[in-house]
C-alpha cells in the first residue's frame, strides 16, 4: 500500500464522535416486558438442560419475540455504528447462573462463541482478583482494577454483561476506529498508508499459554469497500522485546503515537456506566474499547463483575487475510491440540463461579 493508494475517509455510521452520540440515546436498546419474559424462560430451560457450551446451537433455544431485536443488533454492530447497549434484564434479581444462561443464549444468536484463552474458557469473568496494575507485565487485564488503554479484542464481536457494577469508576469507553482513521488521513496523509501494512503483535502478553510470542496483522483493513480496524499499540510496542521481530521505523512509531493522541482527545470517546443486566455488543472491527480505574466494595459478593463473550459474527464482514487474531484464535468445538486443558470448563453451572487468578 502506497501513499497514493490510501483509501478515502469513511463516511458511514461507523465514523462517529462520542460527544455527538451522547446527545441522544439511539445507541441504547430497551427490552420490553415480553422480550424479558422470553429470555428468562429460555435461560431457565438452558440451566435445567445444562448443555455442553462447545456444541449447543442457537436453534436449540430459538427466539420468537426477541428475534427482530437480535437481527437489528447484528446490523448495528456489523454495519452500523459498531455497538449497541441492551438494557432491561434484571440480573440483580437473578442467580449469576441464570444471568449467564440468558447471556449465552443471546450470544449464540449473535454469533458463534470462540475460546478466549488456551485454557478453553468460552464464558469469561471480568472480576478483579488481584491488586496488580497494568505496568506489571504479569497483570491480566480482566482480573485487575486498573484502567485499560484502548484496544481491540481477538474476535469479531466482544460482548460484556454486567452482573454487578463497581463502587466507583469502571466506565466502559468506546471510540470509533473509522473516526480515528479519518483524523489521521486529514492531519498526516503521508503516514496513513502504514496502518494498512502488517505489524507484529505481542501474543504472549495477551495469553501466557499462547503457542507463539507474536502474530502479525495490519491496523486497518479495507476490503470490498468495508473499513475495519484492529488496534492497541501497547502490544505492538511490547512485541519489540522478542528476538527476531523487526524494529519499528520512525514513521511507524510516529503514526502509532498520532493514533493514540487522537484516540484520547476530548470528545472522541463515548463513556457508559454499566447497570446490572446491561449487555454491550461491540464490533472489534469498528470501535476500540477501554475502561477507567475502578474501586470495589469490600464484600466479595458486591465486587464489580462482568461476563465476557468473544464471538465470530453471523454476518459476512469482509476483511483482508490474517487480520486481527482471526488466524490464531480457537473456535469452541475443539482445542488447538485436540486435547482439552485439565482445568477446562464447558458448563454454565461451574462457570458461574469466577476462576481465581493472582
Amino acid at each position: 500500500m502506497t501513499v497514493a493508494e490510501v483509501p478515502p475517509p469513511v463516511l458511514t455510521d461507523a465514523a462517529w464522535r462520542g460527544d455527538e452520540l451522547m446527545k441522544g440515546d439511539s445507541w441504547i436498546y430497551q427490552l420490553d416486558d415480553a422480550q424479558v419474559a422470553e429470555l428468562e424462560a429460555l435461560g431457565r430451560t438452558f440451566l435445567e438442560e445444562d448443555p455442553d457450551l462447545r456444541f449447543v446451537k442457537a436453534e436449540d433455544y430459538p427466539l420468537d419475540v426477541c428475534a427482530p431485536a437480535v437481527a437489528s443488533w447484528r446490523q448495528d454492530v456489523d454495519f452500523g455504528r459498531g455497538f449497541v447497549l441492551v438494557r432491561g434484564l434484571r440480573s440483580d434479581f437473578y442467580s449469576d447462573a441464570l444471568s449467564s444462561a440468558i447471556y449465552y443464549v443471546l450470544g449464540l444468536h449473535m454469533g458463534d462463541p470462540i475460546r478466549q484463552n488456551e485454557m478453553g474458557d468460552l464464558l469469561d469473568h471480568v472480576y478483579a482478583t488481584s491488586e496488580k496494575m497494568m505496568d506489571d507485565p504479569t497483570a491480566k487485564s480482566s482480573k485487575v482494577r486498573d484502567q485499560l488503554v484502548y484496544h481491540s479484542d481477538s474476535s469479531d464481536i466482544v460482548a460484556l454483561m454486567c452482573l454487578r457494577g463497581a463502587k466507583e469508576g469502571g466506565l466502559s469507553c468506546l471510540v470509533s476506529g473509522a473516526q480515528i482513521y479519518n483524523e489521521i488521513l486529514e492531519r498526516r496523509p503521508d503516514l496513513a498508508h502504514l496502518l494498512l501494512q502488517p505489524f507484529n503483535w505481542d501474543w504472549r502478553r495477551q495469553d501466557a499459554e499462547a503457542p507463539a510470542d507474536t502474530y502479525t496483522s495490519p491496523v486497518v483493513s479495507v476490503q470490498d469497500g468495508v473499513f475495519s480496524m484492529y488496534a492497541g499499540s501497547l502490544y505492538i510496542i511490547t512485541a519489540q522485546d522478542y528476538p527476531g521481530v523487526p524494529k519499528l521505523t520512525e514513521d511507524q512509531l510516529e503514526v502509532l503515537r498520532l493514533f493514540d493522541e487522537i484516540t484520547y482527545e476530548p470528545g472522541m470517546a463515548i463513556e457508559m456506566d454499566f447497570r446490572p443486566g446491561d449487555i454491550q455488543w461491540l464490533s472489534n472491527y469498528a470501535a476500540l474499547h477501554a475502561r477507567t480505574l475502578f474501586h470495589d466494595y469490600p464484600e466479595p459478593q458486591r465486587k464489580r463483575h462482568l461476563l465476557r463473550l468473544w464471538l465470530s459474527s453471523k454476518t459476512s464482514r469482509p476483511v483482508v487475510d490474517n487480520f486481527g487474531k482471526n488466524a490464531v484464535v480457537q473456535h469452541r468445538a475443539e482445542s488447538r491440540t485436540g486435547a482439552e486443558h485439565p482445568e477446562a470448563r464447558f458448563s454454565i453451572k461451574p462457570m458461574s463461579v469466577p476462576r481465581l487468578i493472582s
